[in-house]
């Protein structure tokens, strides 16, 4: 990564790696006790994801990724990855600070007591330094929150609310994921642009803390810039058929659907829209069109031909060109046989970035490691230039609004690329009023000992 583009961007920090230098602080915590430090010849990690449930798709692609990263980490894959791309270059494929790094799994079920019970036996019983997965923002937050009570640092899987880094910020805790803010700051020009400012919108949102942020950041977003909301309905996560939700959109003269659903939820409401012809219709003189504030390649494969022509935006997609992506694909395509989604992305790059802080700090404690990746710019990890911001732990970096394809060529060609959004247009004060406003706080790092 070269300085020049962060401090274009007015991001540098003045002691952050940049490419193959290492700017070393002092790590007083690697001197100090900590829990689960590691005394043998490994290290264990605990990965919690959703083998069960609505997003138990994401959460086996998640698993395949950070088995692929265990693998890179320890120097036994069919390559290095993006540990070739990486602009930080402590790790050296000899697992981390020389151990062996070695994994136990959970499930989370995507609830989040169930979440939290296998985070905790994977700290206690197994004897995880961190913890990291998720498909769900309500099992993030649960998660991040057991993680800093224990002592432990929590890298966040796939979690788009922004209470994560918002109001539920945890100084254990580290999302690299985009949230729903983000969505809606990419989503409103290109939704302007191509439907127009004079919009009625229906909104359909999944009844947890997700669901709420991403319909008030598309909300917003929208209004601002001249739609009118109206109606916005909550939907259980555990519904599978909508068709109840969906008939009296046809009623309310909305002309706009905006599906705050992820995973098994938008395929089914999605699919569910297009049974009752709304994508034929025609209200207030205008086609009736669908977005879908975050998309993935697996749910788009899901959904099928549903999706052709909607927009929605998301974190990465294995189309990109950069050097990193191309790396990434490769791996995971050779081991696999087929691309990765963003689920998988997201959960290769935090076992990769937690190893990197470790190595940087010479200590696994948590408090070394969160200064660490605090204010930490990086490049090579298939999102362009990077910042993971000090003041709420969240990531900043560009995002894709995509579309789905009109002609794709294979069952993973689903989705297309019509706009990179630069950081700037997505960047936020860290006391933003959808954050948390002034009360949201980090509190302290604990090292659990």
């Amino acid at each position: 990564m070269s300085k020049s583009n962060f401090t274009r961007r007015g991001l540098l920090k003045t002691g952050a790696v940049t490419g193959a230098g290492l700017a070393l602080p002092t790590y007083l915590a690697a001197q100090e006790s900590y829990l689960n430090a590691p005394t043998g010849a490994s290290v264990t990690l605990g990965f919690n994801v959703p083998q069960s449930g609505p997003y138990a798709d994401e959460g086996a692609d998640e698993l395949r990724a950070y088995e692929l990263a265990v693998e890179h980490l320890n120097g036994t894959g069919a390559d290095n990855g993006m540990l070739e791309t990486f602009s930080s270059k402590a790790l050296e494929g000899n697992g981390i600070l020389g151990k062996e790094v070695k994994y136990v799994t959970g499930d989370t079920q995507t609830k989040s007591d169930a979440a939290r019970a296998s985070a905790k036996s994977m700290i206690e019983k197994d004897g995880a330094i961190m913890i990291t997965g998720g498909s769900s923002s309500g099992v993030a937050v649960a998660v991040q929150a057991l993680c800093q009570e224990a002592g432990v640092i929590f890298m966040a899987g796939l979690t788009h609310s922004n209470d994560t880094t918002g109001k539920d910020r945890k100084a254990n805790g580290f999302r690299h994921f985009f949230n729903s803010y983000m969505s809606g700051a990419a989503l409103a020009p290109v939704l302007a642009a191509n439907y127009g400012t004079d919009r009625k919108a229906y909104h359909l949102t999944a009844d947890y803390n997700w669901g709420y942020t991403t319909e008030e950041a598309v909300r917003a977003s929208t209004e601002a810039m001249g739609w009118e909301t109206v109606a916005a309905v909550k939907t259980p996560l555990t519904q599978t058929d909508f068709s109840s939700y969906i008939a009296p959109v046809l009623q309310s003269g909305a002309d706009t659907l905006v599906l705050n659903h992820y995973g098994g939820n938008m395929v089914n409401s999605l699919t569910n829209a297009v049974q009752f012809g709304l994508r034929d219709k025609q209200v207030n003189g205008k086609d009736f069109q669908i977005v879908v504030p975050l998309y993935s390649r697996l749910m788009a494969k899901g959904a099928g031909a549903n999706v052709k022509g909607i927009f929605g935006s998301t974190n990465w997609h294995w189309s990109l060109q950069d050097d990193a992506s191309k790396a990434f694909v490769k791996s995971f395509g050779t081991k696999y046989g087929f691309p990765p989604s963003q689920a998988a992305h997201t959960c290769y790059v935090q076992a990769i970035l937690y190893a990197d802080a470790v190595q940087r700090a010479g200590s696994f404690a948590p408090c070394a490691v969160v200064e660490a990746l605090e204010g930490f710019e990086f490049d090579g990890m298939g999102n362009g230039p990077t910042l993971y911001r000090a003041e709420d732990h969240q990531c900043f970096k560009d995002v894709l609004v995509v579309k789905g394809k009109e002609n794709p060529t294979s069952e993973f060609d689903l989705l297309e690329i019509v706009e990179v959004t630069p950081m700037e247009q997505v960047m936020y004060a860290p006391d933003h009023p959808q954050m948390g406003g002034a009360d949201a706080s980090l509190g302290s790092c604990n090292n659990g000992a």
